[in-house]
């Protein structure tokens, strides 16, 4: 093995300085700095995505700010129109009601009038009903008639009048 042979150490070490000096010059000179230029670019972009991030993300929270303040009062304009249509739907039922109690009320009042005036007629007519029943019953048991006014008479006696 050639490297291994003492007398070729001093041109191999040389060449080595050399090489290496090249490389060194070479590297420092072209490929290095491409890639700091390509790092530093994807550091400016990295740093310019996080700021769009954050921009977006403080829009986001805006927009859903705002939304929720929308939401927010869309349920109070909800809530304030169930609100009036239930006053009203019970100003209509009460007002309803009234008038179906108003018409019960007459009707009552008309019935108790008719049964008042039924009542009446049947009282006044109790009187010559006995009357017609006690003539009916005297001249069934004793064979004879008695006269009209007798009889109004005596049952007027015994109704109380």
């Amino acid at each position: 093995m050639p490297q291994l042979n003492f007398n070729d150490f001093a041109p191999q070490l040389v060449w080595l300085a050399i090489s290496f000096t090249l490389l060194y010059f070479l590297m420092s000179r072209v490929a290095l700095p491409g890639i700091g230029a390509v790092l530093d670019e994807r550091k400016g972009r990295v740093a310019s995505d996080l700021s769009e991030a954050a921009r977006l993300r403080d829009a986001t929270e805006t927009a859903m700010a705002g939304y929720e303040q929308a939401l927010a009062s869309a349920k109070a304009r909800a809530q304030g129109i169930a609100r009036t249509s239930r006053e009203e739907m019970a100003a209509d039922i009460a007002k309803r009601r009234a008038e179906v109690d108003t018409q019960i009320n007459a009707r009552m009042a008309d019935a108790e009038q008719r049964i008042t005036t039924l009542k009446d007629a049947a009282v006044g007519h109790i009187a010559e009903i006995a009357a017609d029943t006690a003539d009916a019953l005297v001249a069934r048991f004793a064979g004879k008639s008695v006269p009209r006014p007798e009889l109004v008479t005596a049952v007027n006696e015994v109704l109380g009048k």
